[in-house]
């Protein structure tokens, strides 16, 4: 007669899931609730209110103090200073007149305006090559797919710099005069510095090749179809020419609104230094970029400058916005408060008797 054995496995206990007995862990650690009770919360709006109030005045009217000047130079109708040079396929200059009754206080910042202009379309936006712009010689010699159609020129070239933006750069020459003694003197422009300082220094670098120019770096390569002269050309100033002109840089930029303002120039030195005298003056305008085939315009704004910056009334108004919703939030609630203490109050009264 056989025996039956049967094998016994002693199984393992598994390992606890429970964290370990600490305050962290268990959750034990001290902390802080506010009390939303109305005593608390009813200041606390009434505080906030005023304050952005109070910010949102500072600011409005701080904007408001910005004294700004504009002109539009597009030339759609028959009249215009610039009508003839509307529809030019080359450069054509044109001159706009205007006056000044006071005193236009510095330091002021020219700007040109373009409308109509969708900058923030998403094709627009991405035809374009950030290492070709920083200066990496293999992308100027093979730019980007994001670039193309604006990649290769038509003897299979490689366009420098490449890509829609580049290729739409605006290009109007804007000079201004004022009228001394009789005859129009031009008034100085400061193109250094228009341009942020990151991307001057850091995100815009022109392509190296040892000892060789800028222009020998360059060799083999084409200029975008829309430009007058290549990217060496842009300036004989060795500091703002090729991927490092201010103008590009300024204009590489890509605004997210459709109607949109670029610093042009400053001005900043000479007799202007303080602003601009009443008086009469004159821009000079060679009209090379065409915007009316969209439907677009183009404007030259002067504006002075504050504590914070340009023209801008939104941020006030938001700011005044805000704060006065928050007092209003705050009455509601103190008259909500009023009234159920009030009844409270006869709730109690009624039940003592």
């Amino acid at each position: 007669m056989k025996s039956s054995s049967t094998d016994f496995t002693i199984k393992e206990p598994l390992p606890s899931q429970r964290p370990d007995n600490t305050a962290f862990t268990q959750q034990r650690l001290p902390a802080w609730q506010p009390l939303l009770s109305a005593s608390i919360v009813i200041p606390f709006f009434f505080f906030a209110g005023l304050s952005f109030i109070a910010i949102g005045l500072g600011l409005y009217y701080s904007s408001n103090s910005i004294k700004e000047s504009e002109f539009d130079y597009t030339g759609a109708v028959l009249g215009d200073y610039c009508y003839n040079c509307r529809n030019e396929s080359r450069g054509c200059t044109c001159n706009v007149p205007f006056n000044i009754t006071e005193f236009f206080q510095g330091p002021v910042c020219m700007y040109y305006e373009l409308s109509n202009y969708y900058q923030n379309h998403y094709r627009y936006m991405i035809s374009v090559d950030p290492k070709q712009l920083g200066g990496l010689i293999d992308n100027l010699k093979a730019p980007s797919n994001y670039c193309s159609p604006y990649q290769w020129d038509s003897k299979n070239l490689p366009i420098a710099p490449c890509g829609a933006v580049a290729n739409s750069m605006f290009n109007d020459v804007i000079s201004l005069h004022y009228k001394d003694n009789g005859t129009y003197v031009e008034v100085p422009l400061t193109r250094k510095g228009i341009s942020w300082w990151s991307d001057y220094n850091v995100k815009f670098q022109n392509p190296t090749n040892g000892n060789e120019t800028l222009a020998q770096v360059f060799n083999g390569t084409a200029k975008p179809s829309n430009w007058l002269t290549p990217a060496y050309n842009l300036s004989d100033d060795p500091s703002n020419t090729g991927f490092i002109n201010e103008d590009f840089i300024v204009w590489m930029r890509r605004a997210a609104l459709p109607s949109f303002r670029k610093l042009y120039r400053r001005i900043e030195s000479g007799n202007f230094t303080t602003g601009l005298p009443p008086g009469e003056y004159l821009l000079k305008i060679v009209y090379n970029y065409p915007v009316l085939s969209f439907d677009g315009r183009k404007k030259i704004v002067f504006s002075s400058l504050s504590w914070m910056g340009g023209k801008n009334p939104f941020l006030g108004i938001a700011y005044l916005v805000f704060g006065s919703l928050c007092t209003l939030f705050a009455i509601v609630i103190l008259i909500i408060f009023l009234k159920t203490s009030q009844k409270d109050d006869e709730d109690e009264d009624s039940n003592t008797l």
